[in-house]
């Protein structure tokens, strides 16, 4: 096993070398070739293949998601979209500056800037002022052909959902360090979240967000808010790699239990 390779990696690895299929690791981990006999599947970046492809994209997009729970009644945190000015003017059009000002005015507590796609908390920008709104639109737009503006929301609490048609496998907390996002590449600490109220409203949630864009596995972030839970996000692709330090075997058997559909070894 390479060193440093990624947890996602590892476990696809040890699910088909106990099924005897053949695995080729290509670009660093982030393309792998499974193949069973005549049969081949893909996994790419933390996609396994279950998902559709409109399910996969609607998910990767921060702005069309928030969108389709909206017209689902799932409650949800807006995600308000803003092209890259680079794309040229008949596709952005000319008041996309006198806008973003607007929803900044509309929110005195701030806004948060970030890139439509994308994870981990890269390039997350909370701003209250004009000048720090126009450093984050920069910054994202020098990276992004789009980004994203919501309200900046005080998160009592953030919870991930990890769903496998429907069904939970993993449920936990994020809990915040010195930053104030909730992202685990920022620090904050993964805690598993047992039989519980917090848990059973969280996966209820989760589950009707994963209905309206029809996606089969997926990790779902909820947060709470002024008391009320809403989502705030959809990931396609299910990155466990901090939760995998610490609970391997639970990581493990939730990829082998996704991989069992890949191949049709759900039985």
């Amino acid at each position: 096993m390479a060193n440093g390779e990624r947890i996602f990696v590892q476990a696809i690895r040890r699910y088909c070398a106990q099924r005897g299929i053949t695995v080729d690791v290509r670009a660093s981990g982030w393309l792998i070739a499974m193949r069973r006999g005549d049969e081949r599947r893909f996994a790419f970046g933390y996609d396994i293949g279950l998902n559709s492809a409109i399910a996969h994209r609607l998910a990767n997009d921060k702005s069309a998601t928030a969108e389709a729970l909206t017209l689902a009644g799932v409650p949800c945190i807006p995600h308000h979209l803003f092209l890259n000015p680079k794309l040229g003017k008949h596709v952005v059009g000319p008041t996309w500056r006198e806008a973003m000002l607007k929803l900044l005015r509309d929110h005195p507590q701030g806004v948060v800037v970030k890139p439509n796609e994308g994870t981990s908390g890269r390039s997350v920008f909370k701003v209250t002022t004009e000048t720090e709104l126009d450093h984050a639109v920069g910054e994202v737009f020098s990276m992004s052909a789009g980004l994203v503006i919501s309200p900046y929301v005080a998160i009592e609490e953030e919870v991930r959902v990890v769903l496998l048609d429907d069904v939970p496998l993993i449920v936990y907390s994020k809990q915040r360090g010195a930053d104030w996002r909730h992202n685990l590449d920022a620090g904050a600490k993964p805690v598993l979240l047992e039989g519980s109220e917090v848990r059973e409203a969280c996966v209820r949630l989760a589950i009707h967000a994963a209905n309206a864009i029809g996606i089969a596995f997926a990790s779902i972030d909820v947060v709470r808010v002024d008391g009320t839970w809403r989502v705030l996000e959809i990931n396609s692709g299910v990155m466990m790699e901090a939760l995998g330090k610490l609970h391997p075997e639970l990581v493990q058997a939730t990829y082998d239990a996704a991989l069992d559909r890949v191949f049709g070894d759900d039985r």
